[in-house]
């Protein structure tokens, strides 16, 4: 495992070793006001021996949340929950990103203020449900509803809602930001054909459906500079009733984009359910042709597969989501070749202590 463990430059840090824990919704804010909480703090500082840390998805406004309990960035008392978190993983020696995220259409009006959602465009995402706590009913979850279409006015302000998430997470001791423009949410609904209908300058061509993301980048680069700024993508999967036509040329594009806009990495999400196609070694050799970056792939990785890829080339980090849940010391584990604890998915979302924090280190 030479390659996982050697140390690697992401803009202006130093990381201690290729591995990275990527963003998942664990749903614990505190509420009323979903904030970041000293059990999360704990949380990630059991997991600060990563390489990298990108926290779970906070909501950049109130318009942004898409399922009951997830953290913000956009209120004082939410960046005051952050600086907990990220003092607890500086403590220990660890290096974290904020995962800034909008969901768009990905949400119901229960969760927005009774608002409608909004999106590239009028189109309802089919078969998806949200979680959420309207105070009344007992949560559970509920079908999503039709989205308005964003105006030029919207676009506007959402663009300066990034901008401003990304100064309050530098605010919070972020050491970066991740812009979630993967799996179905806001920015994936501009870029992937079948989920935007428009007409206009954000809609039709790959540079058109390209623009939204582009204009929101070069808002948080100006504001915290490109070198705290990655962008994650999700080209070849349908989560949340995204899909496109020709993802191969679109996200091909797309990395050559954030080539030009100088992101200091780009995270690709593949597919991982158990029979999920590969991603085609083609796209990765094009992404790698086109990025001169920071390269990070997620998905069904394990140890042997993350050091594949590294010495291929194609990935400079790799992140294992899943198997950090269980495993608060899993770089201890992939370097010493111990056992991987499973988690329990009954304690996934919501809840306490129990299935977040509790989870023991390795024990020989």
């Amino acid at each position: 495992m030479t390659s996982l463990f050697k140390p690697l430059t992401l803009g202006k840090l130093t990381l201690k070793n290729r591995i990275v824990m990527p963003p998942m919704t664990r749903s614990r804010a505190t509420q009323p006001g979903n904030s970041a909480n000293d059990m999360m703090a704990t949380y990630y500082a059991q997991r600060a021996s990563a390489g990298l840390i990108v926290s779970e998805g906070t909501q950049i406004s109130a318009m942004g949340q898409g399922y009951a309990w997830t953290p913000g960035i956009y209120t004082a008392e939410q960046i005051a929950g952050w600086r907990k978190v990220t003092d607890a993983v500086h403590q220990q020696g660890g290096a974290i990103f904020a995962q800034v995220w909008h969901v768009g259409r990905v949400t119901h009006p229960d969760n927005i203020g009774g608002e409608q959602p909004i999106s590239s465009s009028a189109l309802k995402a089919e078969n998806v449900k949200v979680f959420i706590d309207n105070g009344n009913d007992e949560p559970g979850f509920v079908d999503v509803v039709e989205p308005r279409t964003m105006t030029k006015e919207d676009i506007k302000q959402v663009v300066e809602e990034y901008r401003q998430a990304a100064l309050n997470a530098v605010e919070a001791g972020f050491d970066g930001v991740e812009l979630h423009a993967a799996n179905g949410y806001l920015i994936n609904q501009f870029i992937d054909s079948q989920a935007n209908q428009r007409t206009d300058e954000y809609g039709g061509s790959i540079e058109n459906r390209l623009r939204f993301m582009a204009e929101v980048v070069s808002a948080m680069s100006e504001a915290i500079g490109a070198d705290k700024v990655g962008v994650r993508l999700a080209p070849f999967t349908s989560l949340n009733g995204t899909v496109d036509d020709t993802p191969q040329a679109t996200y091909e594009a797309a990395a050559k984009l954030l080539n030009e806009l100088n992101v200091v990495y780009i995270h690709f999400a593949e597919v991982d359910w158990d029979d999920a196609p590969e991603t085609p070694t083609s796209f990765k050799r094009a992404v790698r042709a086109a990025y001169d970056g920071v390269l990070i792939w997620a998905g069904r990785y394990d140890a042997d597969k993350a050091e594949q890829a590294l010495q291929d080339g194609y990935a400079d980090m790799i992140g294992f989501g899943r198997p950090f849940i269980a495993n608060p010391d899993l770089v201890s584990r992939i370097q010493n070749g111990y056992p991987l604890a499973q988690h329990n998915p009954d304690t996934l979302f919501g809840g306490a202590e129990a299935g977040l924090t509790d989870y023991p280190s390795y024990q020989k």
